[in-house]
C-alpha cells in the first residue's frame, strides 16, 4: 500500500448543504441542466487536471442541480428518470470533465441499491438525504485483497448501531462526500453498505490518490477505526446480488457513460485542433489539414464508432429500466449483456480517440500548453475499472452457451 499515507494529514469533513437541492422533473430538463453545467465545468477542466485542483464549487453546483437524485423513486419525491437519460447526463458532464462525471457514479449506484434492498423506512430516510443534495461517496474497494470482491473490512453488531473497522482505497468522491457508504461484512461474510457520516469519529479520508489520470475524482485512502454507524444507515447490499436485480448493470452503465464522454471530448478536441492549428502534410497537396483525405476518413471512422457506443449506451439504459421495473433472470441478464456490449465499445473508442488525437492533430498537439494528453490519461485510467477481455467472455458465453452473466457490481 502507499507507504506515505501516514505522513499525510486526513482531510476534514465539509458541511452539508444549507438548503434543499433542486428536483428535476423531466428527461428534457435533466439534459438541459447537464448541458448548462458542462459549459461551465469545461472552462477550467484542463487547469484542474494539470494542477490537481479540487472541483469544490463545481461539485456543489452539480449535486445541488438535481442531477444527483435522478433515480430517486417518484413515490419518495424523486424524478425516477430513465437510465438512458441518467447515462446521457453523465456522458455530458464527463465530456466536460471526466473526473467530475465519475464522482457521481457510486452515489447513483448506492441510491439504486437502496431502492432494491432497503425497507420503506430506510428508503424514506436515505432518499430524503439525496433529495437535499447530500452526496454519498464510497469506501468500497480495498488495495491489498486477493480479488476486487474480497473484503477484509468488518463490522460488529452493537445493538442499535454497528462498529466498522478496516481500510479502503479507490474511494472516489469520499474526500468531499457528506456520507460515506462503506462495504463491510458481517459475521456470515455478507457485504453491507454501512453509510457513515463523513465526520464520524474514527473515519479519516487521506488525499493520496496519485494516478496519472482521473486526477480530481476526490479519491484516496479511507481509514476506519471503530467507526460507529447507526442501523438506520446499515443497508443490506448483499441482497442485491442474492437474486437477479439490475444493481450491477446500474453501477456498470455509469462507467460506460464516463468513457463515452471522454471519447466524445477527445474527438471534438481533435476536430477543433485540426481545423485551427494543424498544418497540412507536405505530400497532401492541400492547403489545410482538414482537407487531408486520410484525416477525413479517420474522423469519419472515429465518429461512427462513437455513435455506435452512444446507441448501445441508450439501449442499455432502456434494458436496465425494464429490469428495474420487472426483475427476472432474463430481463436482468439482458440488461447486463447490453451494458457489457456498450462497455466494450466505449472502452475501445475512448482509448483510440484519445490516442489518435495526436496522430491526426500532429506534433504541435503534444505541447504542454495544450494538456491534451489528459484525454488519453483519463481514458486509460478509467477504463481499467472493469477489464474488457472479461466482457467479451461474458458476451460469448451468453450468445454461444446461453449462460447468464454473474451477479455482482462488476457485471
Amino acid at each position: 500500500m502507499n507507504e506515505h499515507v501516514q505522513t499525510i494529514k486526513p482531510v476534514p469533513p465539509i458541511p452539508r448543504p444549507s438548503g434543499p437541492a433542486h428536483v428535476v422533473r423531466s428527461d428534457q430538463e435533466a439534459i438541459e441542466v447537464a448541458k448548462r453545467l458542462a459549459a461551465d465545468f469545461v472552462k477550467n477542466a484542463s487547469v484542474r487536471d494539470r494542477d490537481r485542483v479540487w472541483p469544490v464549487q463545481e461539485l456543489d453546483a452539480f449535486s445541488q442541480s438535481g442531477l444527483w437524485s435522478l433515480n430517486v423513486p417518484k413515490a419518495f419525491g424523486g424524478p425516477e428518470l430513465s437510465y438512458a437519460t441518467i447515462s446521457q447526463v453523465v456522458e455530458i458532464i464527463s465530456a466536460a470533465d471526466s473526473s467530475i462525471g465519475q464522482i457521481v457514479q457510486n452515489h447513483i449506484g448506492v441510491v439504486a441499491a437502496i431502492r432494491t434492498v432497503s425497507d420503506e423506512g430506510q428508503q424514506k430516510l436515505l432518499f430524503g438525504e439525496a433529495l437535499k443534495g447530500v452526496r454519498f461517496g464510497n469506501a468500497f474497494s480495498e488495495f491489498g485483497s486477493k480479488r476486487a470482491a474480497d473484503f477484509e473490512t468488518r463490522f460488529e453488531d452493537k445493538g442499535d448501531h454497528v462498529v466498522v473497522t478496516g481500510r479502503k482505497f479507490y474511494a472516489t468522491g469520499a474526500l468531499l462526500a457528506h456520507l460515506v457508504p462503506i462495504v463491510a461484512t458481517d459475521g456470515e461474510g455478507r457485504a453491507w453498505y454501512a453509510i457513515a457520516d463523513r465526520g464520524a469519529e474514527g473515519l479519516a479520508v487521506i488525499d493520496d490518490w496519485s494516478s496519472f489520470g482521473q486526477r480530481t475524482t476526490l479519491s484516496g485512502t479511507v481509514i476506519l477505526d471503530h467507526v460507529k454507524v447507526p442501523k438506520t444507515h446499515l443497508v443490506p447490499g448483499y441482497k442485491g446480488y442474492d437474486k437477479p436485480t439490475a444493481d450491477g448493470a446500474i453501477f456498470q452503465i455509469i462507467q460506460v457513460a464516463v468513457d463515452t464522454g471522454i471519447a466524445k471530448a477527445a474527438i471534438e478536441e481533435t476536430i477543433g485542433f485540426v481545423r485551427t492549428k494543424s498544418r497540412a502534410w507536405v505530400d497532401s497537396g492541400k492547403e489545410h489539414a482538414f482537407e487531408d483525405p486520410y484525416t477525413i476518413q479517420a474522423i469519419g471512422g472515429l465518429t461512427l464508432r462513437l455513435h455506435a457506443a452512444q446507441a448501445l449506451l441508450e439501449k442499455a439504459g432502456r434494458a436496465i429500466d425494464e429490469a428495474v421495473r420487472a426483475p427476472t433472470a432474463e430481463s436482468v441478464a439482458w440488461a447486463q449483456i447490453v451494458t457489457a456490449e456498450a462497455k466494450v465499445l466505449s472502452t475501445e473508442i475512448a482509448i483510440d480517440a484519445a490516442n489518435r488525437l495526436f496522430e491526426l492533430a500532429g506534433t504541435r498537439s503534444t505541447l504542454a500548453e495544450h494538456n491534451l494528453d489528459r484525454y488519453w490519461r483519463n481514458a486509460r485510467t478509467h477504463t481499467l475499472h472493469d477489464p474488457v477481455r472479461w466482457k467479451y467472455a461474458i458476451l460469448g458465453d451468453y450468445f454461444l452457451n446461453g449462460k447468464n452473466p454473474p451477479l455482482h457490481a462488476w457485471s
